[in-house]
């Protein structure tokens, strides 16, 4: 028999029960996809995605300086495929030592038929079009590089290499709000995606080192400190977000000088930031709770600081362990974004709400949800699939095996 056909056996169809159910499943699946396809390819009306993608996609970003935004959008293509490269050619990503593995030819199709397919669906300009396309090129280019001769550089450079990703940060926050002879772009003409992930991967890069601050004042012997730190993660989570939302967008103007308020859009990332660090801090708590106390005691044994220890045997360790529910609260956090547009912030949730509002485009409600979804559960699925490769890359068993390689 056929290796599929035996562990599609043995998986579906292991018993009478199994078989039922599996085929039940498989038609009422089925029959929710033919459903959805037919709907999207015969009656949906995709004009209205079409006549504002690019307001979906950077709001009122000015015309005329959306050329950072490529070269930000370049920039980010390369450093993502050198990153792919690169852990693929270290010996510790992949088991079987393969240059192309599977998943990721499965991955390339899917993204090189998504260049080629989006912008004819959206019936983008030639000019347009071949920059999508190039983009594709491009992280095709530099992931085969990177995989190709990663193997060749030295372990000091694969480690700083990570520091081209807090570098472009900074680079790409230049570019979007201008700066350093570059014309100011006003937070207020910032919306769509753009918004959105801007938002998020602020309140990301900040929530992380917040929390585990908090986490370890949460289990500190002084008093003081461990006492702040249960107020503000209890505070934090006895209020809804939307709630802390409005108040650091009335209470911020009354508190601080008109010199020193920052704009509504980083008054609200700052929230979102300290919203997600008190979730965080719980997460990264219990992930300190079940490293066993032998761990550092034996750390201290060994003539390691406590500031050592923390850093070298504790943090790893339970870090580790509360990755996942650390990724649970990233997704969590980005899918709050959408809270942004009851304040009245033009990100995904706010253009569409924008659109649906034009009497041109009144009753195309569906295609714009469904879009935003997409586009919602693509980044949620990047992150995931970040989460368990990095999960799959600190285990034990994986760095042991690393570790006795030649």
């Amino acid at each position: 028999m056929n290796p599929l056909l035996r562990r599609l056996r043995a998986d579906l169809f292991a018993t009478p029960a199994d078989g039922a159910l599996s085929l039940g499943l498989i038609a009422l699946f089925s029959a929710a996809a033919l459903g959805l396809v037919q709907w999207a390819s015969q009656k949906a009306q995709w004009a209205v995605i079409q006549a504002n993608s690019t307001l979906f996609a950077v709001g009122r970003y000015p015309e005329a300086q959306q050329w950072r935004l490529w070269l930000l959008t370049a920039l980010l293509t390369a450093a993502t495929g050198l990153s792919w490269g690169l852990l693929r050619s270290h010996p510790r990503a992949d088991r079987d030592g393969q240059l192309w593995p599977r998943n990721d030819r499965l991955v390339l199709g899917l993204l090189a038929a998504v260049a080629v397919w989006l912008p004819w669906a959206l019936r983008l300009a030639p000019a347009l079009q071949s920059r999508w396309w190039l983009l594709a090129a491009l992280l095709a280019a530099t992931r085969w590089l990177a995989g190709r001769f990663g193997s060749h550089l030295s372990r000091p450079m694969l480690r700083l290499f990570p520091l081209v990703w807090p570098l472009l940060y900074l680079i790409g926050m230049v570019l979007i709000s201008g700066g350093l002879g570059l014309m100011p772009v006003s937070p207020s003409q910032w919306g769509g995606l753009l918004l959105t992930l801007l938002s998020a991967s602020f309140a990301i890069l900040l929530c992380f080192p917040l929390g585990v601050l908090l986490a370890l004042g949460r289990r500190s012997d002084l008093p003081l400190l461990r006492w702040t730190a249960v107020i503000y993660i209890e505070f934090i989570r006895g209020a809804p977000l939307i709630t802390l939302l409005f108040l650091g967008q009335n209470i911020l103007g009354f508190l601080l000088p008109g010199g020193l308020a920052p704009d509504r859009i980083w008054r609200a990332a700052w929230v979102l930031t300290f919203f997600a660090a008190a979730y965080l801090a719980e997460a990264v708590r219990s992930g300190l709770a079940a490293v066993p106390k032998g761990q550092a005691e034996a750390a201290r044994s060994l003539g390691l600081s406590y500031p050592q220890t923390l850093l070298r045997v504790v943090l790893p360790q339970a870090l580790r362990v509360a990755l996942p529910a650390m990724v649970g609260q990233f997704i969590s956090l980005l899918q709050d974004t959408t809270l942004l547009s009851l304040i009245g912030l033009l990100e995904l949730l706010g253009v569409a709400r924008t659109v649906m509002a034009n009497p041109e485009f009144l009753g195309h409600n569906r295609e714009v949800y469904l879009t935003l979804a997409l586009l919602f559960w693509t980044c949620c699925a990047a992150l995931g699939l970040g989460s368990r490769a990095l999960e799959k890359r600190l285990d034990p068993q994986t760095l042991s095996r690393s570790a006795t390689r030649p």
